[in-house]
Formats: structure tokens, C-alpha cells, sequence
């Protein structure tokens, strides 16, 4: 109900006023995803998405979790990757897989958390094996994953096994991965049995900050998708060729915790804009054809 007055006030407004207004509040309001051609629109955090399709809240291996943040629609290629994921999770032993967020109904920026989730092409894969698939929506809004990163941020805990090994290799093994982002520690418990062959997929394994209760997919943009922006430096550019197991994955548990110190500090330029959340955006910061989006069926 509040969504729907939300997205009636949001329709009433003039073009111009529309344009000022924060885009998440214009796209958070929305319950039901465009009827356009699917079509990812400007980049993974700066856009929007046509003709979405919802992940169904259960499935015979997976199950949508936090059903309230209506946060389970992706571009088709997304939708049918983490149901094959699940399958193959189910094929390593687990009862299939807890899907996060992906994105809401018509992408755009969220009115809460991520910055990016924007074009149907990213999704969080919790790291909690499923006990069971029957939970119902109220336990899928207090149930939580399970941490596999230390506190300290430097090791993997008992709960990472060698199953969330082959789950994560079974998703950077799809050649619609473009990247996978996981905790550090994970990347470098990855990388103590990797060999030569494992450098096409390893790549894809990407350390971030947090991350550490669920890995976070990102397909490349679908062919023909001619709206939808790349991401660079590729992986292939970020690992210089490699897996990635060098020192640019040790810094994250060198320098990123305990930056070194410097003893000048680098002068504040006034005239340079600080860099805003994409919470932050209006309509006019957004690629023009996500107005076509917003006003759509």
C-alpha cells in the first residue's frame, strides 16, 4: 500500500520536478518490473533495467530470501544462472542455495544498502548452506548466513569447507561470470591449492571489503545488450594475467588493515565535488533511457 502511494505521488510529479527527485525513491517505489524487452541499462552501479523477471520465492533448490526488500528480480541470464548454480549445488552436496538480493523490480539504485545491484546482473549468494528449502517468509526475515571470514578479516573460520570451495568454482567456471566478489581471506584460502589450470576462473575471484557472509556474482553484460556498460580494468587486466594470488591479494591483509603511515597529508581541493552514494542520485545522474523505464507498464 505505501509503495503504491509512494510510486502514484512519484508519477504526479512534472518532468522537471521527476528529474530532482532521488531516483531510488522513484525506483524503491515500483512492485512489479517493466513490460519491456529485457535490457540492461548504464552500468552496475549508475542505471536501471528493462523487463526484469522475478527469481520465484522457492524453488527445488533454492530459496529467495528477505522477501520484504522485493529484491529478487533479475535479467533472465541472472535468473537462469543461479537456478543452474543451484542445481549444481545440490549435484556438491549441499540442499541447494539461499539467494540474496539481486535487484529490485525495475533495477536502479537501492534505498538502502548496496551501491551497485542496479541492472539485474549482480545477486548475493548466502554462505549458510541450506538446512532445508520449506522456510517460510517470516523465517526467511530473521534466519542469518553464516560468517566464513575470521574477525580479524585475515583467515577463513570453520564454517568455510571445501563444498563452498567447489560452489565458488562452479560459479566462476560459468563463462557468463564476469566477476565474483568474496572476502580476502576466502581469495587466499582459495589460493592455497591452486594450480595452473584453476587461472581461468581464479581470476574471476575477486577480494573485497566485508563480504564476508555471502559472495557476490556479477555476469557480464548479455549479447546484444547495447545499453548495458562493461565493466573495466577486466580480470584478466586486475590479475596481470595471473590468478590473482599475488600481492595486490596480500595488501588486503597487510596495508588495508593497518595502512602504513605517512607523514604528509594530501591537500583537500576544494574544487573537486565529493564523490556521492548512488542513494544520492537524481534521475538526470541516471542514462536518459531509465525515464522510459520508470514510466512503462
Amino acid at each position: 500500500m505505501i509503495r503504491a502511494l509512494l510510486l502514484a505521488a512519484a508519477l504526479c510529479l512534472p518532468g522537471a520536478a521527476q528529474a530532482q527527485q532521488l531516483a531510488n525513491q522513484l525506483f524503491g517505489a515500483h512492485a512489479a518490473p517493466s513490460q519491456q524487452k529485457p535490457m540492461p541499462v548504464g552500468s552496475y552501479a549508475k542505471g536501471c533495467a528493462a523487463g526484469l523477471v522475478e527469481l520465484p520465492e522457492s524453488g527445488p533448490s533454492w530459496q529467495a530470501m528477505r522477501l520484504s526488500r522485493g529484491r529478487n528480480f533479475g535479467h533472465p541470464e541472472m535468473i537462469n544462472f543461479l537456478v543452474n548454480l543451484s542445481r549444481t549445488a545440490q549435484q556438491i552436496g549441499w540442499a541447494g542455495l539461499y539467494i540474496g538480493d539481486i535487484s529490485q523490480p525495475r533495477g536502479g539504485p537501492m534505498t538502502s544498502g548496496h551501491a551497485s545491484h542496479q541492472i539485474g546482473l549482480d545477486a548475493d549468494i548466502w554462505q549458510l548452506p541450506p538446512d532445508r528449502l520449506n522456510l517460510t517468509r517470516r523465517e526467511r526475515e530473521n534466519i542469518s548466513s553464516i560468517p566464513v571470514r575470521s574477525a580479524d578479516q585475515k583467515s577463513v573460520t570453520r564454517n568455510w569447507t571445501a563444498r563452498h570451495h567447489a560452489v565458488m568454482k562452479a560459479a566462476a567456471s560459468d563463462p557468463r561470470v564476469d566477476r565474483i566478489f568474496v572476502a580476502a581471506a576466502v581469495k587466499i584460502e582459495m589460493c592455497k591449492t591452486a594450480t595452473r589450470a584453476d587461472t581461468p576462473w581464479l581470476q574471476k575471484i575477486r577480494p573485497v571489503a566485508g563480504h564476508d557472509t555471502h559472495f557476490h556474482v556479477r555476469l557480464k553484460c548479455p549479447h546484444g545488450a547495447r545499453l548495458c556498460e562493461t565493466q573495466t580494468p577486466t580480470v584478466k587486466e586486475l590479475s596481470k594475467g595471473g590468478n590473482g594470488c599475488d600481492e595486490t591479494l596480500t595488501w588486503w591483509v597487510t596495508d588495508y588493515l593497518n595502512p602504513p603511515k605517512t607523514t604528509t597529508k594530501k591537500p583537500v581541493d576544494p574544487d573537486v565535488p565529493r564523490k556521492r552514494h548512488p542513494r544520492q542520485f537524481t534521475m538526470k545522474d541516471l542514462p536518459k533511457q531509465c525515464q522510459d523505464v520508470l514510466a512503462s507498464r
